[in-house]
């Protein structure tokens, strides 16, 4: 159990590092949209190769179908909340995905560790890669619209903490799981990721850095793609 969290806690801490790196200085419009993009495309990898391709095979295509609705409607119900609220944008948006799609991959991490198959490097290495941009994106963001950077430290941190705690609660629940459970997680996470990403992170990762964002999506997807062979 240790170890799920130990692990929890290495993946989570990109979270933190991101938005500390987002407030460590003003980013240029250019610069943000080319870490958005890479970022894009490293989640598009793992939506693509370590939750639905991994959901399938421990559970079917039917329980990851479900996992991906649940995910989608989760993410559009509660960023159009915070829209409503006025706390849309501003980095709101990047915040909330990385949220509901960090719970689920982190308790997916903790499973993986408890069911004695060690540590997905492929996996650990796709949630640390694409929560940096997911941070530093969401942080420069809040502190162009007037936050303080206090409160964004607190908020990341924050979010850090829950998401390793997920890890340990999926090692904890992890004999009392079936595969459709673990497929519809993954799903779950993979649905909230497209939302995320077609809403919010590439749209704005075009606005920034213009034509390249397509370039520069593609080979975050081929880095992410080529380190989902890696395997502990």
């Amino acid at each position: 159990m240790g170890s799920a969290l130990a692990w929890g806690a290495v993946a989570a801490s990109s979270l933190v590092i991101g938005a500390l790196l987002g407030l460590a200085r003003r980013w240029p419009d250019v610069q943000v949209g080319v870490v958005l993009a890479f970022g894009a495309g490293a989640l598009i990898s793992a939506v693509s190769f370590e939750l639905v391709e991994e959901g399938t095979s421990v559970g079917g295509s039917g329980a990851v179908g479900i996992g991906l609705a649940a995910g989608a409607l989760a993410y559009f119900a509660a960023d159009r909340a915070l829209d409503r609220r006025g706390g849309g944008g501003g980095g709101s948006a990047l915040a909330l995905g990385a949220f509901l799609d960090g719970l689920p991959e982190q308790a997916v991490l903790g499973m993986s560790i408890a069911a004695g198959e060690g540590v997905s490097i492929s996996l650990l290495v796709a949630i640390f890669v694409s929560n940096l941009p997911e941070a530093i994106g969401s942080a420069t963001e809040m502190r162009a619209a007037g936050r303080r950077p206090e409160q964004i430290r607190r908020l990341w941190i924050a979010v850090a903490v829950v998401c390793a705690l997920a890890s340990l609660a999926g090692y904890a629940i992890a004999d009392a799981t079936g595969g459709d459970l673990r497929a519809g997680i993954d799903g779950f996470a993979a649905g909230a990721l497209l939302v995320m990403l077609t809403d919010s992170m590439i749209p704005d990762a075009h606005g920034r850095a213009g034509r390249v964002t397509g370039l520069v999506t593609v080979l975050g997807f081929a880095i992410a793609t080529a380190l989902s062979n890696l395997s502990a």
